[in-house]
């Protein structure tokens, strides 16, 4: 018995394909597909999630301090003349930043080997670059999904049939975060 299913694609096609879906379903919560699909996403993204449980809390805060480009009202760069030149002043800004152990880290760069970037587009910006941000879906994973789940012993994700397809009826199926 196969310990997966080869949904009629060559090896880096299915990668793709289920490293679509897989990231899809953890950003909106819900997808559409077929059942076969349904079926190997929810392997994949059940990892991902019970890893994301396993080290959410696996970090130390750690005070760091950075230098930060003066700004005007108008969001310009300050600048004075010393020497005769032109130079941006700084100020020292102290944060506090979550500085992963180990084993967070490596986790962290385990699911990065199966999502893939999601960029998200407000409505004003559509078609455009600028005002677009790039979501960090690890981040989401152990922010939004491992507190909420954390309880939970496995079975983060349901399967719904829907019914058949029109073109070749393959059984649809909504696949959702419980």
């Amino acid at each position: 018995m196969a310990k997966y299913r080869k949904l009629s694609r060559t090896s880096d096609q299915r990668k793709a394909l289920l490293r679509n879906q897989v990231t899809a379903l953890l950003y909106y919560g819900k997808i559409e597909t077929t059942e076969a699909k349904a079926k190997e996403i929810r392997k994949i993204a059940e990892g991902i999630i019970a890893t994301g449980i396993k080290e959410k809390d696996n970090y130390e805060l750690v005070k760091v301090q950075a230098k930060v480009a003066r700004k005007d009202k108008d969001g310009k760069r300050v600048k004075e003349v010393v020497d005769g030149k032109k130079v941006t002043v700084y100020d020292v800004v102290e944060k506090e930043i979550k500085k992963d152990k180990p084993s967070r880290l490596h986790a962290r760069r385990q699911m990065l080997k199966t999502l893939v970037p999601v960029v998200s587009v407000p409505t004003e910006a559509a078609g455009k670059k600028r005002g677009t941000k790039e979501i960090d879906m690890v981040a989401k994973v152990y922010d939004e999904l491992a507190p909420k789940y954390a309880g939970r012993n496995g079975g983060y994700t349901r399967i719904i049939k829907v019914g058949p397809r029109k073109g070749d009826a393959a059984m649809m199926v909504i696949i959702e975060l419980v």
